[in-house]
């Protein structure tokens, strides 16, 4: 065992037996041992004392759309992973879409992990994509250490990713299944999608009709049976239809190997507070009503719903237009997801406890990276956001790190404020000030 470098002592950490005051010893990067609040000093070690504020482990974002290369102008790797890095997340998985090339082939991952190498501030992995024609493409993809492979069953709105028809879709589980993979899907299904109402127009109200729970929930459906029928294991994307929450509690109790997902804004945004024209509200599926979202806090309580990611999906702005369909569909929310989710989690009765596990030990786990990352306790990296919890600020878009400043958080009053993040035991961020970037290109285990 090297020698403990590194104490970090708070009156607040979150461990998985729980808060407490503690002293955090790091050697190599390393978490060591989680000791005593007053515990002595190793010689040599330098100490960090947080005081009262909390130390949490650096969150995991199993759903982050950098779009680098092809539309850096969009977000690139310096960017988004600074955006995170200010929001204590330290490790991301990068989706395999909106970049050109999409990571659909291992030539394609190079291509990805080449342009990420030098400008990563925390560690970054990346997911593949399974379309209609690449299904030889994926066990290969998997050898190169892709965290699993990315579906749409409805059209993702880029031409270089198209959806699976389920016929498409049961071929690349039986080969993904062949090798105990994992598919991400996006479930919306095309044909209740083609049937809702499209009017166009800047009202919002519009737009949640042309995305009906019914989409949600028939796509849903329809995956868990081809999972059953694979016994395959799949995770259900950015769930907002609180309607499919039976079906994937049923598939759960049933042994299907299914977890879920929602997302930030899904939790703390509803339909009944989007105003008319503000496209910064965009996303597919949509955010739903305040009843919805009631339900969706209860399937995280429950463990129905497994985790919360950010689906960090952003544009130029030009590409926010007033009108609801022709504007581009997605949330920033990197730097933002933290303060976010622990505000309305605080509201509800949550503790931060709650937060962290589902921002970062269970969204660890489903990259396979819970050995790692996701938790303080010996054998884990060092990689740590320190909060002051009760701290609050206004969301000011200018202060954002994302490219692209344009938020569905603007002049939003937020519980928490990052103080620093560290990565392997080194401060990556503290202060509003960056290091060189220090992030690792990460490979499934």
């Amino acid at each position: 065992m090297p020698d403990v470098q590194l104490v970090l002592r708070s009156t607040r950490v979150v461990t998985p037996e729980g808060m407490r005051a503690a002293s955090v010893a790091v050697a190599g990067g390393t978490v060591t041992a989680v000791l005593p609040h007053d515990a002595p000093v190793p010689d040599g070690a330098r100490l960090e004392d947080l005081g009262d504020d909390v130390l949490l482990p650096g969150l995991v974002d199993t759903h982050v759309h950098v779009n680098d290369p092809g539309r850096t102008e969009w977000e690139g790797f310096w960017t988004a992973t600074r955006a995170a890095a200010a929001g204590g997340i330290t490790t991301l998985v990068d989706m395999p879409l909106n970049s050109l090339p999409p990571t659909t082939t291992v030539d394609h991952l190079r291509v990805k992990r080449k342009t990420a190498a030098d400008k990563a501030h925390i560690d970054v992995g990346f997911w593949g994509g399974a379309l209609p024609d690449n299904v030889a493409d994926l066990r290969p993809l998997h050898e190169a250490g892709v965290f699993g492979f990315k579906a749409f069953l409805s059209p993702s709105g880029v031409d270089e990713f198209p959806h699976l028809d389920q016929e498409q879709l049961a071929r690349a589980l039986r080969e993904i299944a062949s090798f105990d993979g994992l598919l991400i899907v996006h479930a919306e299904d095309p044909g209740h999608l083609a049937d809702a109402p499209q009017r166009g127009g800047p009202r919002y109200a519009d737009f949640l009709a042309s995305r009906p729970r019914r989409a949600e929930d028939t796509a849903i459906a329809q995956l868990l049976e081809q999972a059953r029928r694979f016994d395959a294991r799949v995770h259900v994307l950015h769930l907002s239809s609180a309607d499919a929450l039976p079906l994937i509690a049923e598939a759960k109790a049933d042994g299907v190997r299914v977890t879920a997902e929602t997302c930030p804004h899904y939790l703390t945004l509803t339909a009944e507070e989007v105003p008319d024209g503000a496209s910064e509200f965009k996303c597919c599926p949509p955010i739903r009503e305040a009843a919805n979202q009631d339900l969706l806090w209860q399937a995280l309580a429950d463990g129905t719903v497994d985790c919360v990611v950010t689906d960090h999906s952003p544009s130029t702005a030009d590409l926010k237009t007033d009108d609801f369909a022709t504007a581009w569909g997605g949330i920033s929310g990197l730097q933002l997801s933290l303060p976010a989710v622990w505000t309305e989690a605080r509201r509800r009765g949550h503790a931060l406890e709650d937060v962290v596990r589902w921002t970062a030990t269970r969204t660890a786990r489903l990259a396979g990276l819970g050995a790692r990352k996701g938790a303080i306790a010996p054998g884990r990296d060092a990689d740590f956001a320190v909060l002051a919890p009760d701290e609050t600020f206004t969301v000011d878009p200018a202060a954002l790190q994302h490219r692209n400043r344009v938020t569905a958080y603007a002049g939003r009053t937020l519980h928490g404020v990052v103080r620093s993040t560290w990565l392997r035991g080194e401060r990556v961020l503290s202060d509003g000030e960056f290091t060189a970037p220090k992030g690792r290109l990460l490979t499934r285990p």
